[in-house]
């Protein structure tokens, strides 16, 4: 090709080649048309949609490592597409704000997705910089899934739902503006369903194509809104696995109590309490332990932070506190087993550095699932008593 492209036009027509890893079956066998173990790419293309294909070969694309193409990893890239559409219809269904204040004055959720947006940006360029598409996919994923679906989109809907809210017209500008930058950070890899989605929306320009790749903003880099955020995350996560051990449904409307050691998260608490009660779908009453009813209140502690969920009569705290020990079992063994992984010299030797940071931070997790079950198992066996 180069030299074709010497011959034709006197130029090199490209001066940078990325040679991918080989592309095995599933089983990590060679694919041949006598074993029949050939994945025609057309097929899954049509199956799973093209962008799908793209992005689970893009996010397989490890140095040094043949790619194992497993149907059930393409099914799950679908569902990603699936997700980043569905958020296209929910933001079309309510975003139709003027334009909003500077990022740094608006309320707190759009503080907190514009700093994690920016992270991003920067986290996903530097990974297309240096043929990491691995990487880059990786980013794309966690932000675009667990930050922004997961996480952004359920902070803002109380604005949404409420025309006279303070905060909607904000809201609203910011999941448009929001939106559309993640269309063009994403494009490279699902070009497809991000320029039908441009075009489903008010732009200038003909196509998502024209326009400039995002880049960092200094002024978007929020550490006091991700600190809040980090806060809220973990009174939420807490609350939600004290409904999973008393099989309390996620959808019951509970009175639940919170507190934290800490004063400056006392104050970002009572600022948060609004978005807290929202998600969980609770009232929430802040004050300290000793203010809490004393009886039949489970605390979950975790850091600073201490999170109280009444525990009903009629529920059957024996067989609660057997799922408790069974939950303790399992996550010491695994915890044992990650253990003896990351002390291993040839495990360190070997393995990339990512891989070990995230089995001890693995490790450093569940030592803190164990300490909060512990605590959990000895206060619902008190209980009982």
């Amino acid at each position: 090709m180069i030299m074709m492209g010497i011959k034709l036009t006197g130029q090199t027509p490209f001066r940078d080649v990325y040679i991918h890893a080989l592309v095995r079956d599933a089983e990590g066998q060679k694919m041949s048309k006598s074993k029949g173990n050939v994945i025609d790419p057309l097929t899954k293309m049509s199956q799973y949609g093209t962008d799908a294909l793209r992005f689970t070969l893009a996010s397989m694309a490890s140095p040094g490592r043949d790619m194992k193409l497993a149907e059930d990893r393409i099914e799950g890239y679908r569902n990603f597409v699936t997700k980043v559409w569905n958020a296209a219809r929910f933001i079309q269904l309510h975003a139709n704000g003027p334009k909003a204040a500077e990022p740094e004055t608006r309320p707190f959720p759009d503080r907190w997705i514009f700093s994690r947006l920016n992270y991003a940006i920067r986290e996903v360029t530097k990974a297309l910089d240096d043929y990491r598409f691995d990487q880059a996919t990786s980013h794309l994923y966690q932000f675009i899934w667990h930050e922004y679906c997961d996480w952004y989109i359920e902070l803002a809907k109380p604005s949404l739902q409420q025309d006279n809210h303070p905060d909607a017209a904000a809201t609203r500008h910011t999941l448009l503006e929001s939106f559309e930058i993640i269309q063009r950070l994403l494009h490279p890899v699902m070009p497809f369903i991000t320029e039908e989605i441009w075009q489903s929306f008010p732009h200038e320009g003909l196509s998502i194509m024209t326009q400039p790749f995002p880049t960092e903003q200094q002024d978007w880099t929020n550490s006091q809104a991700e600190q809040d955020f980090s806060l809220l995350q973990a009174f939420v996560t807490t609350t939600r696995t004290g409904r999973a051990l008393l099989n309390i449904p996620a959808n019951q409307s509970l009175t639940i109590f919170g507190t934290t050691t800490n004063q400056d998260e006392a104050a970002s608490l009572k600022n948060l309490q609004p978005y807290i009660q929202s998600i969980l779908r609770s009232t929430l009453t802040l004050a300290q332990t000793t203010d809490w009813p004393p009886d039949r209140i489970l605390q979950l502690v975790t850091g600073n932070l201490t999170v109280g969920i009444p525990v009903e009569t009629k529920l059957d705290l024996q067989q609660v506190v057997k799922k408790v020990k069974k939950q303790i079992e399992a996550k010491h063994k695994e915890c044992s087993r990650l253990q003896d992984r990351v002390a291993s010299p040839s495990f360190r030797e070997k393995a990339e550095v990512s891989v070990i940071q995230e089995s001890e931070e693995r490790v450093t997790s569940l030592s803190q699932e164990l300490t909060l079950l512990t605590s959990s198992e000895q206060q619902l066996a008190t209980m009982l008593n």
